[in-house]
């Protein structure tokens, strides 16, 4: 691939799910594009706006409390269909925590009320009475042959449940995962990711930004880029800082 190419970032209803430091992870994808010569433009999506089909190349959703959650339901649902058409198209996406709960089918609350979700992943969540916090670490394998480490922080009182068959993001070395028994964390369905981890995830994943980054860059130029390697120093202190923290918190998986 020669020259630099601008990727289009869908950041969907960042006015109220942006509670877990979620535009750090958007900084971290403008800085790894940047400096490999891309472009990332983050355009804003909330109630109304349209999506046409081809025109964002990767969608990103953030956390945010209950009553966040419950305003943008609706709408974030009612772009169901669409998002749906622009991920068979070949678009990533990105969703943590309450994104990731809303990316699935419904979340339903402790009253037993459901908010509807967008159906990109093959989940549901049920509210639990007890929190799930703290250090995360998962062992993830994206591409065949390639473990990877991921390190991030939980917070969440959420049970999600992947439907039989479908591919988690990863295995639990510590920490509780999607629902504190399953032994997994997270969901993957093609070039759609998402996660409970935050904290924000992207920094101390630099690989995962990547990722990221490379499967925005095949849908708009329709080649797989090979990226340059960047020094990734501080990240890497900061992903050992993490992953240790997760293995001292230990847990029924470690």
């Amino acid at each position: 691939m020669s020259g630099g190419v601008k990727v289009i970032v869908g950041h969907l209803f960042p006015d109220y799910l942006n509670i877990y430091a979620d535009r750090g992870n958007i900084a971290v994808l403008e800085r790894r594009a940047a400096w490999r010569g891309h472009e990332l433009e983050v355009r804003a999506l909330g109630a109304g706006d349209e999506l046409r089909a081809g025109e964002h190349d990767l969608y990103y959703v953030g956390g945010g409390q209950d009553r966040e959650q419950e305003l943008v339901a609706p709408a974030l649902a009612a772009m169901g269909d669409a998002l749906r058409e622009a991920v068979a198209g070949g678009a990533a996406a990105l969703a943590v925590c309450g994104g990731y709960q809303l990316f699935g089918r419904f979340y339903r609350d402790q009253s037993g009320d459901e908010l509807p979700g967008t159906g990109l992943l093959p989940l549901h969540t049920v509210a639990g009475e007890r929190r799930m916090i703290g250090d995360v670490l998962l062992e993830c394998e994206l591409e065949p042959g390639q473990p990877r480490s991921l390190a991030g922080f939980e917070n969440h009182a959420g049970r999600t449940y992947l439907d039989e068959g479908a591919e988690p993001l990863g295995r639990v070395l510590a920490g509780f995962g999607n629902d504190g028994e399953s032994g997994y964390e997270g969901c993957r369905a093609g070039r759609v990711i998402g996660t409970y981890l935050h904290g924000p995830l992207l920094p101390r994943n630099p690989w995962l930004a990547d990722w990221l980054l490379a499967q925005a860059l095949a849908h708009r130029t329709g080649e797989l880029p090979s990226l340059d390697l960047l020094v990734d120093e501080l990240e890497s202190e900061a992903h050992a800082v993490s992953a240790e923290r997760a293995r001292a918190r230990g847990g029924r998986y470690s």
